[in-house]
């Protein structure tokens, strides 16, 4: 991955474009304020011409409808859009099979046809749930992507990937279905609970970890601007992050090689999430930072990435409010047999090996294939004994 952060400038407050180019399947990424106020000119300009009847469902979940479906709502019908609105449970529990049915059906009772639109407003479980529904319903429609949480502004709502999760593990059942648009509302993010801000800036942190160092090292110094919504750089994390997303997902768009580097962390991190049920006992961020911080100490334990690396990754996350050990997750912890278990569900397992995503240094993530199972279990085993002492 290619390092932009050298050559970023200041960015004006403004409304930002980041393309992500898939052939005829290309999109824009909007990023900026007051972009759910512009949403209906924006849709009908953009898919109108295409229909002269264009209609427009809105998926979205309690949270979200408390703060914001109103305004939305009003936009889509100035324009003649809105179809009707369908409010789900909030949480990681909503991805699920016994909500895609009813919730499948619901959008047929709209009468969403093939030329229509699916909107995911929301975070990443309402993007990805509504998302997967779009890329089954009829065969597929087309989706716009209304981000409202940090998470889902920098890395759920790009690049198509759409599923829900099952016992067995996260994301284990979905489809590749590109979204049409994708509307980054910064001004969204204010109605944030401070946690779910947090955890949505573990994957902000994240491209810098996997690919840009320049990145990591402005993120150690300006986070706290970025905490207190300072326009310039929230602007700049979220664009930033969204960039690094796009060329990659233009380059391996099915995830057939480079794509796996967005996973760091994430083969721990969703182990840990099926153990905590999907709840709100441990966030998708959350999982991850904890992911991300053992990933750096597994390098360290393979001698691939220099001692004292994984501390600066752990003091920054501590900075910030994440954890960063097993031993944060509230309650009780698993076992190694049961962590080992749930990693084995994981999406990259081929032929019954892990693929692991290690670093040789802050912004040189690589895909490694052949790390040990049993090195991993004993790394486990080490880490939980040394979080016991």
């Amino acid at each position: 991955m290619t390092t932009k952060t050298e050559s970023l400038k200041p960015l004006a407050p403004t409304i930002t474009t980041v393309p992500v180019r898939l052939g005829t399947r290309s999109y824009d990424v909007l990023i900026g304020p007051g972009l759910v106020g512009e949403a209906g000119h924006l849709i009908k300009t953009r898919f109108g011409a295409e229909r002269s009847r264009l209609k427009c469902a809105v998926v979205t979940d309690e949270n979200v409808a408390h703060h914001h479906l109103a305004a939305l709502e009003e936009v889509l019908k100035v324009e003649g859009l809105h179809a009707g609105s369908i409010v789900l449970k909030p949480g990681e529990a909503t991805k699920s099979f016994s909500v895609l049915a009813p919730l499948s059906e619901q959008l047929l009772e709209l009468g969403i046809e093939r030329g229509d639109l699916v909107v995911a407003f929301g975070g990443g479980v309402i993007g990805d749930l509504a998302g997967f529904a779009a890329s089954i319903l009829r065969r597929g429609v087309r989706f716009v992507q209304i981000p409202t949480s940090l998470l889902a502004q920098v890395d759920s709502s790009v690049g198509g990937k759409t599923g829900i999760d099952t016992p067995q593990g996260k994301n284990l059942i979905g489809a590749f279905h590109q979204p049409s648009l994708v509307l980054a509302d910064t001004n969204t993010l204010s109605t944030l609970p401070e946690r779910e801000m947090r955890a949505g800036y573990a994957e902000v942190a994240k491209y810098g970890l996997l690919g840009d160092a320049p990145f990591f090292d402005w993120l150690e110094k300006h986070w706290p601007e970025v905490f207190a919504f300072e326009p310039l750089a929230l602007t700049r994390a979220i664009e930033t992050s969204v960039e690094a997303k796009a060329g990659i997902v233009a380059r391996d768009e099915m995830e057939l090689g480079e794509r796996a580097l967005l996973n760091l962390g994430h083969t721990f991190g969703h182990a840990f999430e099926a153990w905590c049920g999907y709840s709100d006992r441990l966030l998708h961020g959350e999982a991850i930072a904890i992911g991300m911080c053992l990933a750096f100490r597994l390098s360290e334990a393979q001698g691939v990435c220099g001692a004292g690396t994984a501390d600066r990754v752990v003091a920054h996350f501590s900075a910030v409010g994440l954890p960063t050990r097993i031993s944060d997750i509230p309650g009780e912890k698993p076992d190694v047999d049961t962590l080992m278990r749930l990693m084995g569900q994981d999406k990259k397992v081929r032929q019954g090996q892990l693929t692991y995503i290690l670093a040789r240094a802050i912004g040189e993530a690589f895909i490694a294939h052949d790390v040990p199972a049993e090195a991993v279990r004993a790394f486990v085993e080490a880490e939980m004994a040394r979080e016991a002492r």
